[in-house]
């Protein structure tokens, strides 16, 4: 079970006010180094929600410290992670973002002023590195190979899968996506696709992580996430969702 602790000095509404109108989750796992940076470019008036998806380093502390709604999810996976932010979230438009610093999550302003005229359903950021081991070859490789089948799946040509994405929040959460792993962000896109989303990419500067990457940065934690994945396409349209 998740349980929400606010810091004092996050951007709630007053009573009554006028709900926050972006919120921002960032899945998190020992990203204590990171968070600084990330929180510091969260846009004025956007609240972020830092998942604590067992950390030991004490990033719930520092996004406390840095004014970010904290969420505790004690089932690991980064699927659980998002989706603890997701039904946290109180905003009409969320935001996806990874805490590491390899993604500015200022880059999702315009992704929200697309879906807030009108002109798509889901924005996701399709990754442009910057910097020497922004993104590992067999990440890409990986990335790569999974678009394809997507597009086999749904149609859709889409050159990236990127962790930096916006929705609307009730939109999202009547996809019923069932992932609580990897496969989460895929299942995401499979799902609105099939339910008719306007789906479109932006492209968004990609920069050396800091830290250790669990997922990506190798070679088993990238098999590890293909093999989440490619589960999740091998799933029906219209598959009854799972809501834990």
């Amino acid at each position: 079970m998740s349980a929400v602790t606010t810091s004092p000095s996050s951007p709630e509404p007053p009573p009554g006010g006028p709900a926050l109108s972006v919120d921002v989750v960032l899945p998190c796992l020992d990203e204590a180094a990171a968070l600084p940076w990330v929180l510091r470019r969260i846009p004025p008036g956007w609240r972020a929600i830092v998942v604590d998806n067992g950390s030991t380093d004490g990033s719930g502390r520092v996004a406390r410290e840095f004014g970010a709604t904290v969420v505790r999810e004690t089932r690991r996976g980064f699927g659980a992670a998002c989706h603890a932010g997701l039904t946290a979230a109180t905003a009409e438009f969320v935001c996806f973002c990874d805490c590491d610093a390899s993604l500015d999550p200022a880059d999702a302003v315009p992704f929200v002023d697309v879906i807030r005229a009108g002109g798509a359903d889901l924005v996701l950021g399709r990754r442009r590195p910057r910097g020497r081991g922004a993104w590992p070859p067999h990440a890409r490789a990986g990335n790569t190979a999974l678009t394809l089948l997507l597009r086999r799946r749904t149609g859709l040509r889409l050159r990236d899968l990127g962790p930096l994405r916006a929705a609307r929040r009730a939109d999202l959460l009547a996809l019923g996506i069932a992932d609580r792993r990897s496969g989460y962000p895929l299942e995401m896109v499979v799902r609105a696709a099939d339910a008719g989303w306007r789906i479109t990419e932006h492209d968004v500067p990609y920069t050396p992580r800091t830290g250790a990457s669990k997922v990506t940065g190798t070679w088993r934690g990238t098999w590890h996430a293909v093999r989440d994945m490619s589960r999740v396409l091998q799933e029906q349209p219209g598959r009854e969702g799972v809501t834990p």
